[in-house]
């Protein structure tokens, strides 16, 4: 099981950097660029939530409901919102 809780965020990650792609296509890195910045911002968001709230990311909750909502929510955020900072850096860059 504990496997499974860290491949969570970072799956959620991938599908929250597509989504912000297709939000944002001003910022889009292309679909393969969206899934992998999405997959760092998923694991790395889901490390940052348990770091700053206390709640215990990666393989410490096993599969109750709050660990899993609390993973899919670091996961999905954390990968759009790097998805979208490294648009915005590779727009500026590219001016």
């Amino acid at each position: 099981m504990e496997i499974l809780s860290m491949l969570i965020p970072l799956i959620t990650g991938g599908g929250g950097g597509i989504a912000a792609g297709k939000m944002m296509p001003k910022f889009s890195l292309g679909t393969i660029g969206n899934i992998i910045c999405g997959i760092l911002g998923g694991g790395i968001g889901s490390q940052v939530l348990g770091s700053v709230l206390g709640v215990a990311a990666g393989g410490e909750t096993g599969l109750d409901i709050g660990g899993l909502l609390g993973n899919v929510a670091a996961g999905g955020v954390g990968g759009g919102g790097l998805m979208a900072v490294v648009g915005m850096i590779r727009g500026m860059i590219s001016k």
